[in-house]
């Protein structure tokens, strides 16, 4: 499975999860589905926008390392 990570606007005031509801923790406790860790899961919804996209951009070096 592969996930985009993207967001259209750059002024967009939120921004989207990138959960795509395929919940599966590894040994790092980095999700398999979405690729952030259980500490940026937990966190999602307290961070502001900048926040979101910097953990965007780690989701998607991670994504790259997993090779999918």
């Amino acid at each position: 499975m592969s996930v985009k990570y993207y967001q259209p606007i750059d002024n967009v005031e939120e921004v989207a999860s990138p959960c795509v509801r395929n919940c599966c923790l590894n040994e790092q406790d980095v999700c398999l589905g979405c690729f952030r860790n259980i500490d940026e899961i937990m966190a999602w919804s307290k961070l502001n926008v900048a926040a979101k996209k910097d953990v965007l951009s780690q989701c998607r070096q991670r994504q790259q390392q997993f090779g999918k």
